[in-house]
Parts: C-alpha cells; structure tokens; sequence
C-alpha cells in the first residue's frame, strides 16, 4: 500500500501515515490522504489502487470503480496488463487481512471485484468459493457464472494445491452437475500424490451415494476416480454398485464382470464375483445367475479351506457380506449357515490388529439386574426402508422407566429422521467411521447393543465384531450376520425350524409369537385400475411385487403354471429390476410354460410406500417369492386384506410369510412344496368364496393377532432385554 512521493522522505512519512490508517480502519481518512497524493502525483497509479480500495472499504462500489477505471484510460496494452496485476496484488493482500480478521463479508466484497478486474484469477474464485461456503451463501449455479472450470481446463501454471483440495473438499457437500464438472476440470492440477485427491473423490462418492441417496452424481465422480487412477480395479466395484441403484443394469454387469476380470488374487475373486452376482440379480438376469452363483460359492468356499495367514481389513469385510445372496438362489440353511459361520469366524479373527483393545470385561458397567438398561441401535437404513418402517414401533412404545434408548446411524442424515429423533434419548450419526461409533457406544455404556441391518451393510458389521457392548443382537435385517461377537438372533415359533440351533453360531432367542409386529400401515388413495392395464373385469389378478433379487427362475415356473390352470387370469410384476432384463425373464419363462405373455403386465414402482399398500388391492390373490419370501411386503399385504400363496422353506428367508401368516390365523395359502403352491394358487384364483373369507380373517385379526399389536411385541422385547441382561450378570460376574 505504499505511495511513492517524489522525495525519500515525503514517501517514508507517507508510507508510516498509511499503514496506520489501514491498520485502524479509518478508510475515510485513508481515501482523503490517496487524494491529496495523487494532486500532488498523479502518474504514480497506486494511489488510485488504494483511493479506489478506500471508498470501496467505505461501500461506495461505483466510486471505486470509477476510480479504478479513470487511471487506465489511454494505456498501452503492456501498461494495463502491469496495472491490473498491481491493483489485483493491493486487493488480494487486503482481503487476505479482511479474512484473516474474520471479515469474510468484506473479504467476499473485494473477491468479487477482483474478479470483475481479472474474471480468470483462479486464486481468487478458488477464494471466492470457500467465502461463500463460509458465509453459507453458496449455490453451485456460481460455478457456471464464474466459469470456474472453464478457467481451471485453460490454466497452464501452477495452482496452490492444498487450497485447491480445501476447496474441492468442501464443494463435494454440494453435489450437483457444476461441482462433478469442476471435479473434472481439477484432473490437470492434481497434487503429486494423486492417492490424496482420489481418496477424497471416492469418499465423497461413497458419501453421496449412500447417505444422500445420490447414486447417480456419485456415478461421474466414481468415473473421474478412474481417471486419475486406472489401476485401482475397487474403484470398479463401487461403480458397478452405483449404476445398479439407478437401474443402468447392463452397465453395472459390464462393469462388475471388468472388475471381475482384473481380480489377482482369489481374495480378490470373492469380491469380484459377489459384484457380478450383484448386478445381475438387481438386474433380474436370473438366466445367467445360476452359473455365476455356483462359480461364486466355490470361490468362498476356496478360502475357507485354505485361509490366508492374515487378510486385509477391506478384504474381510468384503468377504463376510459375499454370502449375501446366498439365500436368494437356495434353500439349503444347514450347508449355507456353515459357509457363512466360516466366513465370519474369519472376519472375526482378522480384527485382533484392528481393534486390540474393543473388546474387553466391561468391567465399568453396572452390573445390578434390576436397573434401567441402556439399549443401543445400529443401522444405515430407517428412512424409506422397512428396517424404519418395521422398528418405529419398538422406539414408539418402549418402557422410558426401565430402559434408555440410543441411536448410532451410519451414512443417514438427521434431519431425515426427525420422527426417531423425537421417540429416542439420543441419535448419533457417523460417515463411514465404524471405530468413532463403536468408541461412542463404549462412552456411552451401552448394556444391550441391537444390530438392525446384519450384512446389508458391512460397516455397521465392524461395529458388532469389535464386541462394542456386553450383551450383543441381531434384530430384523438380513439373517444372522454369524459373526462370534453376536450372542442372540432374534426369533419366533415359526421363522426358525425347530433344529435351527444346530447350524446357528448365535444363540437363537424365540419371542413367544412373533419376532416383528407393527399397529398397522398408512394407506393412500389407489392409483391403479384394469382399464389402464387392459385387464377385463371378471379377470382374476395375481401379483407379484419384489425386488429383482427375490424373483427366483424355479417359482416363476410355478406360478406360469397357476395361470396356465386358471383360465382369464393375468399375472402383475412390480419390483425394482431392470426393466428390460425383467421382462424378458419373465416372458423366456412364460413362454416355455406355454403361457401367452400378453398375460403379463409389468408394473413401474409407486411414487411412495402409501400408494403401493393402496394399489395392492387391485389384485385377487398375491403370489410371494422364494427361497426369499416378502418381508415387509407380506406384512402389507395381509394388513390391506389380499390372499397371499406362500411356499414355506427350512431358512429364515423362507419361512417370514409362513410366521406371518399362522400369526394371523389363516393357513390357506401356506404351501409345503412346489406341487402346494400350484395348488393353493390356482385354488385361491378359481374360489371367490375363499377369497373373501380369508379377507374376513385378515379384517378380523386386526382386532385379535399378536402381528397387529406393536405395544404387547415390544413388552415380550423388552422382557427379553431384562433376561439376556441377567444371564450376561450371572454367567460373568455371579
């Protein structure tokens, strides 16, 4: 900010004047002594810098510019270019001061003008970035007006790295189109150390996919990952997963069976395989499912029976959550329970390094019988899914006096789950970081720690297995994770055989009628009629509405052979598959069951949960799904009154409706075998007079099942609760 007088001295009294004022603030006088300057020298142009730098100070902006502009007047181009460079120095060091004072709004002012000086000092809008995030004034439609990425393609010297990865960082908050594009443009200018800049990318990718719910703006991150680095094949296996979520099945497949292919090591391999089969089954590719499947187990089943000496962490994991979809494709619990136990014993194993000091006598517990027990939840999964719809009840209900209950979510934004906010003592949500939750569950003194998801997340599986809580439970997701740290497995009389215990490496705990129950479902306004799916009116309807995973080859068989028996008769299917993929499936099945497919009608997904329990009743009977039965989706279907032909198994996955349904008092419907599941499906198509009483049966069990009344389930949880506590107490301490 200095004057350049034309003695020595004046400019040295000049100068101490100057500094002083800037330093005080006094831009009044500061402005009163560049004018009397620049009578005195007016070709010295700093003094019109710091004038215009004044009165802007001031909020004059005009005056400023004016000022600013006035000096330029009649240049040569060599003179503007020095001149603008001068004037943008004096700028930036002042809002350097302005920021480092924490007067980011007066920083932001003079950012902005610099960058109507010099539009492409990409300093400067990197600055002018973090400002407005700072001041939470940011929309990412400022990348574009700025040209931020224009500006970073066309830059060819050397940015200020660390600001560009604060930035970057900091924007990855604001997923959007603008700030993908900005990503993009930032390849050229990556540190040194490209694994930085990557792990940041994928992080955020992870991060936007999951708990944002954005797959598809994680899908053009994960692709920039590729970019910086070709070889790390993961990034693969992320993407693959990605274009899954927004049904691009067949390049999820291309991409899954790419990551397949690059796998080096039969570690590897399971991780590879597990995203084929991933993407097919969402696909609802079944024609090709069976090989990959078998190809599949035999991999895990390799390195059970030659386990490597140590496993990384990340290859555990993947390992453990690779037996995921082995109940979609078998009914075979004994042998698969095994597979699964072995996996998770080495997932168990492998976290001695990784958590040496988790699991320990909890010697700080209070280990009176009769107290107030804290209970914890974990889960990654309670907006939109049935894990939230299905537990709400147990946080709704539960006993205030006797217990305390604590949340600990994973990828899931608060402000989405306001209801559980407000039922539950504390809610505690963390990114990816499964040893910040399990310390805070340790904090906190969690007596009881409930797992709500098992292997759909392998996260929240770390977290169990570094044994965060004295007693440990498996409630309501996938199966039983297996994992050795896990004592219970939540049951009923009916969703377990008898035998079960036998092939189970968890305790299983029977609740005395049935492991969930709910009060009932919101119902919204039908949608759905035959005239808009050229359905006549005297047709019987069958419905099928699952996930691509559930729509196993072998059932779909029996239930052409329901309609080739049940003359005017029309099969719905609705579910999350790939369309394309979906139909042909199920049109190659129809037709070599001899069974026109103009039988078919193929239904999109409702707009939310309501309108799908609404449209349920366009349909006369309701055909489930195995070896995977409906969950959630049969529970919705008795609430609303619809017959449902379900064949029982021997695995959990196979035996929901079957327990469901004896809860609820009515059998007809419940198939033992392929050739009953024929049978009660056409029975059930032929006899409207069964129909209806079994409709009568489903009305009336609201009043009288034990599936219909949340507030007696959470009091038989709860007594479960007070037991497994007193057994921990007496076995380790009495």
């Amino acid at each position: 900010m200095a004057a350049s007088p034309t003695s020595n001295s004046l400019q040295i009294n000049w100068q101490e004047s100057a500094y002083q004022l800037w330093a005080e603030g006094k831009y009044s006088e500061i402005a009163s002594f560049y004018e009397q300057a620049i009578a005195i020298e007016s070709n010295i142009k700093t003094h019109y810098w710091h004038l215009g730098l004044a009165y802007l100070l001031q909020g004059y902006e005009e005056e400023a510019q004016v000022t600013w502009m006035s000096a330029m007047v009649e240049c040569s181009s060599e003179e503007l270019e020095q001149w603008t460079e001068e004037l943008v120095q004096i700028l930036e060091i002042e809002a350097q001061r302005q920021t480092a004072s924490h007067n980011f709004q007066v920083s932001w002012l003079i950012r902005q003008h610099i960058r109507e000086i010099a539009p492409t000092h990409i300093n400067n809008l990197l600055q002018l970035i973090q400002l407005a995030i700072d001041l939470e004034d940011f929309h990412p439609d400022y990348l574009n007006h700025w040209q931020v990425a224009t500006t970073l393609q066309q830059y060819t010297q050397k940015i200020n790295s660390d600001l560009l990865l604060q930035v970057l960082q900091k924007l990855l908050d604001f997923p959007s189109p603008e700030v993908i594009e900005f990503t993009e443009a930032c390849l050229p200018h990556q540190p040194e150390d490209a694994s930085v800049f990557l792990e940041i990318i994928i992080s955020y990718a992870i991060k936007i996919a999951y708990k944002l719910g954005r797959p598809d703006l994680a899908i053009p991150l994960t692709e920039v990952c590729l970019k910086i680095k070709p070889e790390r094949i993961d990034i693969l296996r992320h993407l693959s997963s990605f274009y899954s979520d927004v049904k691009a099945h067949q390049q999820a497949i291309e991409t899954a069976k790419r990551f397949y292919e690059k796998c080096p090591t039969p570690l590897w391999q399971v991780q590879g395989s597990c995203a084929v089969l991933r993407a097919l089954m969402c696909a609802g590719s079944w024609l090709e499912v069976e090989p990959a499947a078998q190809h599949h187990k035999s991999l895990v089943m390799n390195i059970v029976q030659n386990p490597p000496e140590s496993i990384e962490l990340t290859f555990t994991t993947r390992l453990l959550t690779s037996n995921f979809f082995l109940p979609y494709l078998q009914d075979r619990p004994r042998e698969n329970r095994w597979l699964h136990n072995q996996t998770a014993r080495l997932f168990q194993t492998s976290l001695k390094g990784y958590n040496s000091s988790a699991i320990d006598l909890f010697q700080n517990h209070d280990r009176k019988v009769t107290r107030q027990l804290k209970i914890g939840y974990i889960a990654h999964i309670l907006k939109g899914h049935s894990v939230g719809w299905l537990c709400r009840w147990l946080f709704n209900y539960y006993d205030r006096e006797s217990f305390q209950t604590h949340v600990y979510l994973m990828y899931q934004d608060l402000e989405d789950i306001e209801w559980f906010q407000k039922k539950v003592d504390s809610v505690h949500s963390f990114g990816a970081d499964p040893k910040a939750m399990a310390t805070k569950i340790k904090e906190d003194k969690i007596d009881i720690l409930v797992d709500l998801d098992s292997l759909t997340l392998d996260i929240t599986c770390l977290v169990m297995a570094m044994k965060s809580a004295p007693v440990q439970v498996s409630w309501l997701g996938w199966d039983a994770s297996g994992i050795p740290a896990i004592d219970y497995f939540i049951a009923d009389p009916y969703v377990l055989p008898d035998n079960a215990q036998e092939y189970y490496q968890e305790t299983i705990w029977r609740l005395p009628h049935t492991y969930v129950a709910v009060d009932g479902f919101e119902v919204d306004i039908p949608t759905l009629r035959r005239e808009q799916l050229e359905i006549p009116i005297d047709a019987i309807i069958y419905l099928s509405a699952q996930s691509g995973y559930k729509y196993h080859f072998d059932t779909v068989r029996l239930q052409m052979q329901i309609l080739k028996q049940v003359p005017n008769s029309y099969l719905l299917i609705k579910g999350m598959a790939g369309e394309t993929a979906l139909q042909e499936f199920f049109k190659h099945v129809a037709e070599s069951e001899g069974i026109n497919p103009n039988r078919l009608r193929f239904l999109p997904r409702d707009p939310n949960e309501f309108v799908h329990r609404a449209n349920l009743g366009i349909a006369d009977v309701v055909l489930d799904t195995y070896p995977y039965n409906g969950a959630t989706t049969t529970l919705e279907t008795l609430w609303v009154g619809v017959p449902l032909v379900t064949r029982v198994g021997q695995q959990f996955s196979a035996r929901n409706s079957y327990g469901f349904m004896m809860n609820v008092g009515v059998t007809e419907g419940i198939a033992w075998t392929d050739e009953e599941y024929v049978e009660w499906g056409v029975r059930l198509g032929k006899d409207a007079s069964l129909r209806q009483q079994i409709a009568w049966k489903l009305r009336q069990s609201r009043q009288t099942s034990p599936l219909w009344n949340a507030k007696q389930f959470i009091q038989e949880m709860e007594k479960a609760y007070k037991q497994m506590w007193q057994r921990y107490v007496e076995v380790n301490f009495v």
